[in-house]
């Protein structure tokens, strides 16, 4: 375990809210859509940080799927210590190995709450994505699905453009359907999640909360 890590944690004492991003950067978000998509981690990132609580108990992790395989562009850090960059698009969808690379980095980071002895909020997974995975996908999935039933994680998956909503709704939660996002409102998407953060963040743990409606998407069939 990483002790500077610990260290680090343990300045800032509030309790935190973790908020992993698994993002699609396959060829198909070439062009508008990666822009668009740049533009919304730009807002939600300005948004928060309007927030002086939100600021220091919103944790965010990237993950991409597509452009260079499955990779970590953001490991679990405050918003006020993180600088979003701007993400590329090209190659195939491995959204299985994107889930699972999701779950071991969000046990990771709730194993170093547990040992700095910090209080956090359920954590939220956002899954975003334009295509079809192409590669194996149930088994992680599965997992994501039994995490959330177990209250483990609140996950959210949304599809963009043309995304196979069919697909989609199989790799969802039962209990919460995929959205399809109207056009290109990334923007509108991640001021949303924004203020669904900022309201987790500024309750106690384990509150129930009412979460801003959503004007950004429909549910997919």
């Amino acid at each position: 375990m990483n002790e500077l890590e610990l260290v680090k944690l343990a300045e800032n004492p509030d309790p935190r809210a973790p908020c992993l991003l698994l993002i699609d950067t396959s060829a198909s978000m070439s062009g508008n859509p990666i822009n668009a998509l740049n533009d919304g981690l730009r807002t939600f990132y300005q948004d928060v940080m309007r927030d002086e609580l939100a600021r220091r108990r919103v944790e965010v992790a990237v993950l991409s799927f597509g452009h260079g395989g499955v990779t970590v562009q953001q490991d679990f850090v405050t918003v006020d210590d993180w600088t979003p960059t701007d993400l590329k698009s090209g190659g195939s969808t491995p959204m299985g190995e994107a889930i699972d690379k999701g779950l071991e980095l969000l046990r990771g980071r709730k194993d170093m709450y547990k040992a700095a002895g910090l209080q956090y909020y359920r954590p939220w997974v956002f899954l975003i994505t334009d295509g079809e995975p192409t590669d194996t996908w149930q088994d992680a999935a599965k997992r994501m699905q039994d995490e959330d039933a177990a209250k483990g994680l609140v996950f959210f998956s949304v599809g963009v453009e043309e995304a196979n909503m069919m697909k989609l709704a199989q790799v969802a939660s039962p209990s919460r359907p995929p959205l399809k996002l109207k056009g290109l409102q990334f923007a509108e998407l991640f001021l949303w999640l924004s203020q669904s953060q900022q309201r987790v963040s500024h309750s106690r743990v384990g509150d129930q909360l009412a979460l801003p409606p959503i004007g950004w998407a429909e549910v997919g069939t």
